[in-house]
Parts: C-alpha cells; sequence; structure tokens
C-alpha cells in the first residue's frame, strides 16, 4: 500500500457542523465515566438521527461514531465503554445486549490495492442476542437472532439464529 496522498472519498452524512457540534456531545455527555441518565443520552441520539426504541440503557464512555447512521430497538442495553464506529449502518434489534468494550466496526481497508480503498459494510444485530464483553464484529456481520457471542471473541462471519460462538475467528461452541 501507498499511503503518501491518501484520499477517501467516504461520505460522511452530516454536515462539518453537525458532525463538530455531535463530537462535542459525545464528550460531554457519552465519553465521560460520569452516570447520567439513559434518558439523556437516547434523546440526544434522536437529536442527532439515530433511531432509538424505549427502556434502552446506555451506560458511560459510549463511543458512537455517527448517530444518523444507528438504529436501536426496544429494551436494548448498551455496556460501558462500547464502541460503534458505524462508517455505515449499524442496526440492533430489540432485547439485545452489547456488553462491555465491545467493538462493532462497519469499515476497513483494501490492503490489497496499493490505493488502501476504504470499505464500509453495514452490521446487524437481531432481537434477542448478546455480545458480551470485549467482542469484535467486523463490517457487513449479522448476528442471527437469540446468538451470543462469547467475551473476547471476533466475529468475523455471519452468526447464524440460536448459536454461540467463541474465539479467534469466532466459531460454533461445538466445534473446533
Amino acid at each position: 500500500m501507498k499511503l503518501k496522498g491518501y484520499r477517501s472519498k467516504f461520505e460522511r452524512g452530516a454536515s462539518q457542523f453537525t458532525e463538530a457540534l455531535w463530537l462535542v456531545v459525545k464528550c460531554v455527555a457519552f465519553m465521560p465515566p460520569i452516570p447520567l441518565p439513559s434518558k439523556l443520552r437516547v434523546w440526544l441520539l434522536g437529536a442527532f438521527g439515530a433511531r432509538v426504541g424505549k427502556g434502552v440503557v446506555i451506560r458511560s464512555q459510549v463511543d458512537i461514531a455517527f448517530p444518523w447512521r444507528l438504529t436501536v430497538g426496544n429494551d436494548v442495553w448498551i455496556g460501558e465503554g462500547v464502541k460503534i464506529l458505524n462508517l455505515a449502518s449499524v442496526t440492533i434489534g430489540n432485547d439485545c445486549c452489547l456488553s462491555q468494550r465491545s467493538f462493532l466496526c462497519t469499515g476497513s481497508h483494501r490492503f490489497d490495492l496499493p490505493e488502501f480503498d476504504l470499505v464500509t459494510r453495514p452490521i446487524v444485530v437481531n432481537d434477542g442476542s448478546w455480545i458480551a464483553a470485549g467482542v469484535f464484529v467486523a463490517p457487513g456481520v449479522s448476528i442471527g437472532p437469540n446468538s451470543m457471542c462469547a467475551a473476547g471473541s471476533v466475529v468475523l462471519n455471519d452468526v447464524p439464529a440460536n448459536t454461540k460462538v467463541i474465539g479467534n475467528p469466532a466459531c460454533p461452541k461445538n466445534q473446533p
């Protein structure tokens, strides 16, 4: 790869003013380890274009890159230190849990090309799923309904419904 002169063609999805304002709000209301009310955080996300359901708990130090690309269902828990790098859309269904320090990442780069092109793909976490502590979810992954990604796993591929995955790379629990 050749990074000299790299120019991203990424469309940020909002004006520079909106993005700058979001960064200020995120630094004040989301990133500090202060236990602010979830209702305030939910309201702020909505004010920046996120679609957030009822009964959502958002703990401290949650880092959401672009709220206008986030959809969260009802009765969702987003734990301390969760990072959502949503260069593409992230959809979280109803009754889901994203545990501490989990990382949903919708972007990567084409290492095989000298231009190091940015590649973005959406992530979907379907109803009833649990992304345990320290899990990495890669771009384009869909977590099936009622599935679990065990702590510390690296999820590079779709997870079928009603499946527990573990490891790096994550694979179904009963397989090597």
